[in-house]
């Protein structure tokens, strides 16, 4: 029987970033996935701030902001004129490397991800379908089928399901995924051609309740269009062509098409899994939660729960850490997932909801304010926080503990710029490490050696004060970047109780 320590199961972004995060940890895998190849469409358009920063960590960030193009205005419509022009630029100075929105789409990253685990030696197994897996108390028995219609059988400590919506995994887990769907149906258009909606910025038509939006994948001249097909023509949407649903696009923004690369038609769903894991199994990316695609966090969601699951399973599979570290997966990533949902919802609804207030809203006020909201530095520095998940926390969360300065454990570390460099600068391999800004103690440094954590001391300067971190405190980051002990008298004791508390063997 074929064994590994993890299966993953889906090759979509999340399952591949996962299965990257693992080997980087020493973790042996298989993912399998039931297509023959890599997406061809580019269905997720978003890279978050928070993807890059976690990305930098394996060498990826560079190659996805070499090929990719950052948003630098929003723009809105009504009634077929130009009515804002709102600069978004570097929205995030100051808090993190990567202060822009970034477009990339799906099935380009797709490639680079998959490209990077061949060079890592790590094949996607394709045309291979899960049809049933038990789990056996010491590890999973897993069934796969070829495209022949061959079984076989295999055998891993644990199973990720990354495979989707229509999740097989979560169907076996038994997890309820309670929710609904969205009475519109949508369709999304790659196009080329001339519009002053094609000039590489985001515009949104905001006329009735029909949703229309032009995301720009280049420069200038190419684009994705999302629309709403109007109900007289949704109950046959997957008949519908391009042509069906284009005339508002060009009506209202002008749009001359040259060339349709790709046209589909769906229903937007908004679902959060019961459960994370049961047993040996867990969720991951769709196949745990779905919502409107309102502030591009679908995909990144997914990359995030990859992220946070690779390091706990790497450490349980390395003997570092017992198996309830892994029940800290759903505690972490659930509620997070749970308030996505609600936000991303509230956002979807006003954008589509039906009537002449909301209309008045959408074309006559909201035009008028949200460029003179914008200019409220407190007000924008909300907006790029929330949109790049730079302001996920899990200061809730068992794995956390301790507060200095202004930084809890369970925050994202506060992104500090230094000369010649910056404090997010990556490990040679992820993994554990301690930061004090100032002047490291020399017990703490004889503690990280003792515990093979690495110590990284900066010089404070008024910008780590501006970050809110505390001189001279000990900030014990976790593999994925976040704090898990933030002490500000730092000793012994405490360290040491930290780990004993979560039985970590660094």
């Amino acid at each position: 029987m074929n064994e590994s320590e993890v299966l993953i199961v889906g090759a979509g972004p999340s399952g591949l970033v996962l299965a990257l995060w693992l080997h980087a940890f020493g973790v042996k895998l298989r993912i399998v996935d039931a297509a023959s190849g890599p997406g061809t469409t580019s269905r997720a358009l978003a890279v978050q701030a928070r993807t890059l920063e976690l990305y930098r960590q394996l060498d990826l960030a560079q190659p996805v902001v070499d090929a990719g193009h950052p948003i630098e205005f929003f723009n809105l419509w009504a009634e077929g004129e130009h009515r804002a022009r709102i600069p978004l630029g570097a929205i995030g100075a100051g808090l993190t490397p990567y202060p822009f929105f970034f477009i990339y789409p799906q099935d380009r990253h797709e490639r680079l991800l998959v490209d990077r685990l061949a060079a890592a030696g790590i094949e996607v197994e394709r045309n291979l379908s899960l049809t049933g897996f038990e789990d056996r108390g010491g590890h999973v028995e897993a069934t796969l089928v070829d495209a022949a219609g061959t079984e076989q059988r295999c055998a891993a400590q644990w199973l990720v399901g990354c495979d989707g919506a229509r999740s097989k995994v979560r169907d076996i887990m038994d997890v309820g995924f309670p929710g609904g769907t969205y009475r519109q149906v949508f369709y999304v258009a790659d196009i080329e051609g001339d519009s002053p909606a094609l000039n590489g910025e985001l515009n949104l038509d905001l006329d009735e309740s029909d949703l229309l939006a032009v995301f720009a994948t280049a420069p200038s001249g190419r684009g994705r269009l999302v629309g709403t097909v109007r109900e007289d023509r949704a109950e046959h949407a997957d008949k519908l062509q391009f042509s069906d649903v284009s005339q508002r696009a060009i009506d209202n923004l002008m749009i001359s098409v040259r060339m349709v690369n790709w046209f589909s038609t769906y229903r937007v769903h908004h679902r959060v899994a019961d459960h994370f894991r049961r047993g040996r199994a867990f969720l991951v990316g769709d196949a745990g939660h779905i919502h409107s695609p309102a502030g591009g966090q679908g995909m990144n969601t997914g990359i995030g729960d990859a992220i946070n699951l690779a390091w706990k399973l790497a450490a349980v599979v390395h003997s570092q850490a017992p198996g309830e570290l892994l029940d800290s997966y759903e505690a972490e990533r659930l509620p997070f997932a749970q308030r996505l949902v609600h936000t991303t919802d509230r956002a979807f609804s006003f954008l589509t909801a039906d009537g002449p207030v909301a209309e008045i809203v959408r074309t006559g006020i909201v035009p008028r304010i949200m460029p003179l909201v914008a200019r409220l530095p407190g007000a924008r520095e909300f907006l790029f926080r929330t949109i790049s998940q730079t302001l996920v926390h899990y200061r809730t969360a068992p794995l956390n503990t301790g507060s200095a300065g202004k930084v809890h454990g369970g925050d994202r570390l506060p992104w500090v710029r230094f000369d010649g460099g910056d404090n997010f600068e990556p490990l040679p391999v992820p993994g554990w490490q301690v930061h004090v800004y100032g002047q490291a103690r020399p017990d703490v440094a004889t503690w990280c050696a003792l515990h093979g954590i690495t110590l990284r001391q900066f010089e404070w300067h008024p910008g780590c004060a501006e970050a809110g971190l505390a001189e001279h405190a000990v900030y014990l980051l976790r593999p994925d970047s976040y704090v898990g002990l933030a002490a500000g008298s730092p000793s012994i004791p405490v360290l040491d109780d930290y780990l004993r508390a979560n039985a970590l063997r660094l």
